[in-house]
C-alpha cells in the first residue's frame, strides 16, 4: 500500500475568468485558441512551457506537412496558415521530400506569439494545469500551479488540448490507453550545426534512400500501399550500421535509424528523428528515463554521423527538443470513435469540421497522400462522453489505432483544433453544451475562417 499524507483544505484565488479556456498550445490548442478568439469570444490559452507551439517548438518536429505531394488534397484553414505565416516571416525552409515547408522550431515561437496577439487571445505561459474544477459532471475551470503558487481559472467552456486527455481523464470521462508495448514509439528530437551542406547533399544524392528502405531495421519496419516504396525519403541507416560494426555504437542501438529534415546554408541539420524509445508518456518516472537515456543515445548518434556521414565530420549538437516527442497515450471514448476504414475509405460525415488527406503514419503503416484521397473529421469525435462543457483537440480525439495514425499528425491536429475552437465559441454564444451544439452554425463559422470541411 502506498504511504499517504493528508493535504489540508485551502482557499484558492480565482485569478481569471474567461469564456473559452484552451489548455495546451500545440498545433491543436494553438489553432483552437485562434479560432475561438476569431469567432468573437473571450479566449485564454494556458501553456505549461515558455512558448506556444507544442510539438513544433517544444519538441522540434519541423516537418509540419511533409506528406504533401502535387496531387494531395490538403487541409485548409489555420493549419495551412501556420505554414504560410512561417514562410512570410522567414521561419521556414523548403522540405526535402515534399512540396511543403518545414517550420523553423525556434523562429516559430515568435510566429506563434504574433498569431496569439493578433487574434486577441489572452496568453498564460508558465502555468501547469493540475486539476479540473468539477461540479458533478460539469467542468467549470482548472487549477494551475506556477511560480505564483496554486491558482484557479474559471471558464464557460474548456478545450482539452493537453495531448494526453488530462482534463477529460481527471474529470471522469472514459479514455482509452494501450499498453506501452502496443504504443507508437517516442522520439528524442535534436539538431546539429556545423554540417557541410554541399558534402552532405552530395552524399544523399549519390545514395538516395526511399520509403522502401525504412523496412528491415526493427522499429522502422513498415507496411505501405506499394506506391510509396520507390519515393525519395531523407532516411539514414547506413552510417549507423557502419558505426555499429566499428564498435562506435553500443549493441543496444543496433536498430538506430531515421530521418533528417532540412539542412540550411548555415550548416544546421534539423529535426533529426533517429532515437526512439517505448515508454508511457503519462508516467513522469518513465519520461525521466526517456529524456536522460534519449539524450545519451543521441550523442552516440552524433558520433556515428561524424564518423560515417559525409559533411558531418566536424558537426556537433546544436540543440535537443525541450521535451520528448510523444505520439500516443490516452484517447477519449468519444461520441463517435473514428476507424481505420474511415481514414482509408474516404469517409464522409454530415458533421464534418475539416478534411485531412489519406496520410497514415504509425503502428507499422505508412500511406502517403499521392492520389488526391481524403477523409472528413467528424465533430462527434471531439466530444467526450460523461463530462459537460469540455471538448478536446489534437491527437486525443476518439478513434482506433489506424485512425490515430492519421489524425495525430500536426496538420490534422490543427483541423480538430480549429473545429473545437469554433464549437466552443458557438456553444458560449448559444448557451448550448457541446453535445447539442448547432453543428451547422459551427460549419458556417469554419467556412468563414477559411477551413475546408467537405
Amino acid at each position: 500500500m502506498t504511504r499517504q499524507i493528508e493535504e489540508p483544505a485551502r482557499r484558492i484565488d480565482v485569478i481569471h475568468e474567461t469564456d473559452v479556456l484552451v489548455v495546451g498550445s500545440g498545433p491543436g490548442g494553438l489553432a483552437a485558441a485562434l479560432a475561438s478568439a476569431r469567432a468573437g469570444v473571450k479566449t485564454t490559452l494556458v501553456e505549461r512551457y515558455s512558448c506556444f507551439g507544442g510539438n513544433i517548438t517544444q519538441v522540434g518536429v519541423e516537418g509540419f506537412a511533409w506528406y504533401r505531394h502535387p496531387t494531395t488534397i490538403d487541409s485548409e484553414g489555420i493549419g495551412r496558415e501556420f505554414e504560410d505565416r512561417a514562410i512570410a516571416m522567414d521561419a521556414a525552409l523548403p522540405e526535402p521530400q515534399s512540396i511543403s515547408h518545414a517550420l523553423d522550431a525556434e523562429a516559430f515561437k515568435h510566429v506563434a506569439d504574433v498569431l496569439v496577439r493578433e487574434a486577441g487571445v489572452i496568453p498564460m505561459l508558465h502555468r501547469l494545469v493540475v486539476a479540473p474544477i468539477m461540479e458533478g459532471d460539469v467542468i467549470r475551470g482548472v487549477i494551475v500551479e506556477s511560480k505564483a503558487g496554486r491558482e484557479a481559472i474559471l471558464a464557460s467552456r474548456v478545450i482539452d488540448a493537453t495531448g494526453d486527455a488530462d482534463l477529460a481523464f481527471r474529470g471522469g470521462a472514459p479514455t482509452i490507453k494501450h499498453p506501452v508495448d502496443e504504443m507508437m514509439s517516442v522520439s528524442v528530437m535534436f539538431s546539429m550545426s556545423g554540417v557541410n551542406k554541399a558534402r552532405f547533399i552530395e552524399a544523399v544524392k549519390a545514395d538516395p534512400q526511399t520509403y522502401g528502405d525504412w523496412s528491415g531495421g526493427g522499429e522502422w519496419d513498415i507496411t505501405t500501399s506499394g506506391k510509396e516504396d520507390e519515393m525519395f525519403s531523407p532516411f539514414l541507416r547506413k552510417p549507423f550500421r557502419q558505426a555499429l560494426k566499428a564498435g562506435l555504437l553500443p549493441p543496444n542501438l543496433a536498430t538506430i535509424a531515421g530521418t533528417w529534415g532540412t539542412v540550411s546554408d548555415q550548416g544546421d541539420l534539423t529535426y533529426l528523428n533517429l532515437v526512439h524509445h517505448y515508454l508511457d508518456g503519462t508516467d513522469p518516472d518513465s519520461l525521466t528515463r526517456g529524456e536522460m537515456d534519449g539524450r545519451a543515445d543521441a550523442m552516440h548518434a552524433i558520433a556515428a554521423l561524424r564518423a560515417f556521414m559525409p559533411g558531418c565530420e566536424t558537426a556537433k549538437l546544436r540543440n535537443f527538443g525541450m521535451t520528448l516527442g510523444i505520439r500516443d497515450t490516452r484517447k477519449i471514448d468519444a461520441a463517435y470513435n473514428m476507424t481505420g476504414d474511415d481514414v482509408r475509405g474516404e469517409a464522409r460525415f454530415e458533421d464534418s469540421i475539416g478534411i485531412f488527406p489519406e496520410f497514415i503514419d504509425g503502428y507499422g503503416l505508412l500511406i502517403l497522400p499521392t492520389t488526391g484521397r481524403y477523409f472528413h473529421v467528424p465533430y462527434r469525435s471531439l466530444v467526450p462522453k460523461g463530462i459537460a462543457n469540455l471538448i478536446v483537440a489534437g491527437r486525443v480525439i476518439g478513434g482506433d489505432k489506424v485512425s490515430h495514425a492519421a489524425v495525430r499528425n500536426m496538420m490534422c491536429c490543427a483541423v480538430s483544433g480549429q473545429g473545437a475552437g469554433v464549437a466552443a465559441a458557438v456553444s458560449v454564444k448559444t448557451g448550448r453544451d457541446f453535445a447539442s451544439v448547432d453543428v451547422a452554425a459551427v460549419q458556417a463559422e469554419l467556412r468563414r475562417q477559411g477551413a475546408r470541411i467537405h
